[in-house]
């Protein structure tokens, strides 16, 4: 019984995938949802399998109701982070079962309460973590994760907010108590959290900031950052140039190596955050190579030498503190801060574009080349591009072996999370 019921399962989920390839029925509805029989249904990005872009396709998946305490949010834009390529190609802790629909983060208009939601109602604009599913037409999130946004913030804006600036908030105020005349080194300056990180240390007098970043970025962002350097340059040299004793602050999303650099580049008192390994990413699918090597160049840390030198380290991952630590009533007060400097024009999110959700697999080669100068947003409403966008609802490459997934025993803890 068992055997026939994964084989009905798999044949339903063929079925959508072969609907989502036909023009919607006419009359389909404005709103962007269809009906197909009884069940009313919407557009969302699936993930077949972990691996590479491949194993992205643009389906119809069943619209989700809100639950008690959920809001139901239309879908306007959707944030795509570097987690979502190690999501992808299952570089990740305990990952969840595919097929699954990636995304974290959005933002939209509240269409429908679950019981039990205050302090929302139908039409709101809002902006929302959300534990998967972000990437379609319509989600459902707890109302603990959903915040109203400003009338002068547009919706792509809003999906570039939550995980980059509270992250950064969260590193630099509440992890590295970050003051004036204090300094802050920086990995990957022109990203999404490295602006963000930027801006947030503008707030501060005398704050001086250090970062890292391909040099064709340079021009674009060197007047958000004091000292700009090149990735691959010996940056180490470069920082104790300027600054024999080094900086109080080292926000490293690398990992690898980076972990030992920058260790070495802390002053006394100094605190070291490690908040990705992206080093470990270096290619389309997971590769055990990279993530060996990056293991293996992680210095060790000795809490004797920490002892002697009076440094810090720590770790920070944001969908873990919301997600499996329950602390989303201080991520809310996060926000409200955010909201308030926003307000006060201090600090606005930077889009580096916008692509349609059939252009999924292009945004992702974006980031994995490093190319954007802050956040890459999926515009659900946008119309692809044709030249540009590929038929995402392609399984896999002809002749491509689906791949074995180590990670779905039933015993298995289903939540996520990052390293």
């Amino acid at each position: 019984m068992a055997k026939e019921g994964v084989e009905k399962a798999e044949e339903t989920e063929q079925m959508i995938e072969k609907e989502a390839t036909k023009e919607p029925a006419e009359g389909g509805g404005g709103d962007g949802s269809h009906r197909l029989g009884d069940a009313q249904e919407m557009r969302a990005v699936v993930l077949a399998g972990f691996g590479g872009l491949n194993k992205l396709r643009l389906s119809r998946r069943a619209m989700p109701e809100p639950q008690d305490c959920e809001l139901k949010i239309r879908v306007k834009a959707c944030g795509l982070n570097f987690i979502d390529l190690m999501v992808r190609q299952g570089n990740i802790d305990n990952p969840p079962k595919t097929p699954l629909v990636p995304g974290f983060e959005c933002s939209g208009i509240v269409e429908a309460l679950g019981d039990s939601v205050k302090g929302y109602e139908i039409g709101d604009r809002v902006m929302a973590f959300v534990n998967y599913n972000a990437w379609a037409e319509v989600v459902c999130t707890p109302v603990e994760f959903v915040y109203k946004i400003p009338d002068d913030m547009s919706f792509s804006e809003a999906a570039a907010f939550p995980m980059n600036f509270v992250t950064a908030y969260m590193m630099l105020f509440e992890v590295a108590n970050l003051r004036e005349g204090m300094s802050v080194l920086v990995h990957s300056a022109g990203g999404g959290v490295g602006q963000a990180v930027a801006q947030l240390c503008s707030t501060v007098p005398n704050v001086t900031i250090f970062g890292t970043a391909s040099t064709f970025k340079h021009e674009a962002i060197k007047d958000s950052v004091t000292h700009l350097f090149d990735r691959n340059a010996d940056y180490v040299q470069e920082v104790k140039r300027i600054s024999a004793e080094g900086v109080d602050i080292v926000l490293d999303c690398l990992c690898g190596d980076n972990t030992g650099k920058g260790l070495s580049l802390l002053k006394p008192l100094g605190t070291y955050i490690l908040y990705g390994s992206s080093n470990m990413v270096t290619g389309e699918t997971k590769s055990f190579f990279s993530f060996a090597k990056s293991w293996w160049q992680v210095e060790k840390v000795n809490p004797i030498k920490l002892y002697e030198e009076n440094k810090v380290i720590a770790g920070f991952s944001l969908l873990n503190l919301l997600f499996k630590q329950g602390r989303a009533g201080l991520i809310r007060g996060v926000v409200d801060k955010l909201l308030g400097l926003y307000n006060q024009k201090k600090i606005k999110p930077v889009v580096d574009s916008l692509w349609a959700l059939e252009e999924v697999k292009e945004a992702m080669q974006r980031i994995h080349d490093r190319g954007n100068i802050g956040k890459l947003i999926l515009d659900v409403e946008k119309t692809p591009t044709p030249l540009m966008a590929n038929d995402s609802t392609e399984t896999s490459e002809a002749g491509e072996e689906e791949e074995d997934h180590e990670g779905d025993s039933e015993n298995k803890e289903r939540m996520p999370f990052i390293q």
